[in-house]
């Protein structure tokens, strides 16, 4: 077999060698894109990241790609019904850092609220021990809702609770025994939205979950709430998110994604693109403009990144790749 790994990192190397040690294998540190040149493109197999944005185009460099192994719980940067069409077969990993982004999004929260990001800075840059501007809340007693219950979901829950919050849940496919053992509610999105002090994202980026927070959502959310996001960009409309900052709708934000996040990455590249649409341009504008504001807090994709939660993800992807070449596919996209 000839297995192609994208946006991979030194120590992967070794691990990946050791377990095919009889396959071509080819590792670049870039993503895969329509942009990409290769001095091979005969693989049977390739290996990416979120990073990568896997179009028909893309596909079509790869005449005898049969497999893509993606490594990352999300698969919004893969074309799957150009896959489809051309017989190519998807897994992904489904589970590889439930507590790991649970607990960053955690972080993020706290820091949030108790503007932890802003003390320290002012000290660091000031060496100003003036806490003028620095008093936050406290979050016990206070009601977060998380929508998405699946695994990192789950995991903020359990982690709400022991910080003695109120939980809310909205989730199309509720789990009343899940419900019952960690003592919280399933609601409809829209009494979640204007019952809780804190909103936190964990579900999965599809067409029926594209901008669920749009404006309509926060004409809904209690005045004054906050919201976090670790789970993808484009759940959140990010004209409507600045809106909502500016008139005071949201109180603050903590986001580790955002809309136009590879985009606003590689600004520059982006522009002379063809992807640089009116559309696109506005979003990279408005997270420009979202950087810039005191009430809010953006990170760069890093609530995964934990040395034991990328172990897993590789230990994953590998056998995901060895059972489609035994002939029994594993953790194929839903």
């Amino acid at each position: 077999m000839k297995i192609a790994f994208f946006e991979r990192e030194e120590w992967e190397e070794s691990v990946v060698r050791k377990n095919f040690p009889n396959d071509e294998i080819l590792f670049l540190g870039g993503p895969l894109n329509d942009e990409t040149i290769l001095r091979q493109t005969d693989y049977d197999v390739i290996s990416t990241f979120v990073g990568s944005r896997i179009t028909a185009k893309t596909l079509a460099m790869f005449s005898n790609l049969k497999f893509i192994a993606t490594r990352s719980t999300g698969f919004d940067h893969i074309d799957l019904d150009a896959c489809k069409a051309r017989g190519i077969t998807v897994a992904y990993v489904p589970g590889y850092g439930d507590n790991t982004v649970a607990e960053f999004a955690f972080g993020l929260l706290l820091s949030l609220t108790r503007k932890i990001y802003q003390a320290a800075n002012r000290m660091k840059e000031t060496g100003s021990l003036s806490q003028e501007g620095l008093r936050g809340i406290d979050l016990k007693g206070k009601t977060i809702g998380i929508i998405g219950t699946g695994r990192i979901g789950r995991e903020m829950i359990a982690v709400a609770k022991g910080f003695g919050m109120k939980v809310l849940a909205y989730d199309p496919f509720p789990n009343a025994s899940l419900a019952s053992t960690l003592g919280f509610r399933y609601v409809p999105l829209e009494e979640l939205l204007a019952g809780s002090d804190v909103v936190s994202l964990h579900c999965p980026l599809t067409k029926e979950t594209m901008h669920m927070i749009n404006a309509k959502a926060m004409a809904q959310i209690k005045k004054g709430a906050y919201i976090v996001n670790t789970a993808r960009g484009g759940l959140i409309e990010t004209e409507a998110l600045l809106i909502a900052l500016e008139n005071g709708t949201v109180a603050g934000v903590a986001i580790d994604v955002f809309e136009g996040e590879n985009e606003t990455r590689n600004e520059f590249g982006f522009l002379e693109s063809e992807a640089a649409t009116k559309e696109a341009l506005e979003i990279v504008l408005e997270n420009e403009m979202l950087m810039k504001m005191p009430n809010v807090l953006m990170t760069p994709h890093i609530a995964f990144d934990s040395n034991e939660a990328l172990a897993r993800i590789l230990d994953t992807t590998i056998d995901n790749i060895k059972k489609f070449i035994s002939g029994e596919p594993a953790n194929l996209v839903p």
